[in-house]
């Protein structure tokens, strides 16, 4: 039996896929025009916000703690307009209505 090797196969090499990882869970951001504005994109690990919980605006959702998302804001705002994003919803923005039917018991995030 031949010793297993841990080196990718076919044209990957292993820079390829450490930075597809930082891309996904907290590399760098990006800038995307939506509704007419700029607004800062940006992947989060989740890891560093433990015990915080956010509330998508995509889905009305809570995005729990250590999940993987987006932080999403426009280039006009300030620190407060952040919003926090399922990668799927922020994907399909332009395909979602645009005021979220809430229960009358829902809060209000």
């Amino acid at each position: 039996m031949s010793p297993r090797h841990n080196r990718p196969r076919g044209g990957e090499s292993r820079n390829d896929s450490a930075s597809e990882s930082a891309d996904r869970y907290g590399g760098g951001g990006r800038t995307e025009e939506w509704q007419g504005e700029e607004w800062s994109v940006r992947p989060v690990s989740g890891a560093s916000a433990a015990g915080k919980r956010y509330r998508c605006p995509g889905c009305d959702q809570e995005i729990p703690s250590g999940v993987p998302h987006l932080v999403a804001w426009s280039e006009y705002g300030g620190v407060d307009d952040r919003r926090h994003w399922h990668k799927a919803c922020w994907n399909a923005k332009d395909r979602r209505t645009t005021k979220v039917q809430r229960s009358r018991n829902a809060p209000r995030y």
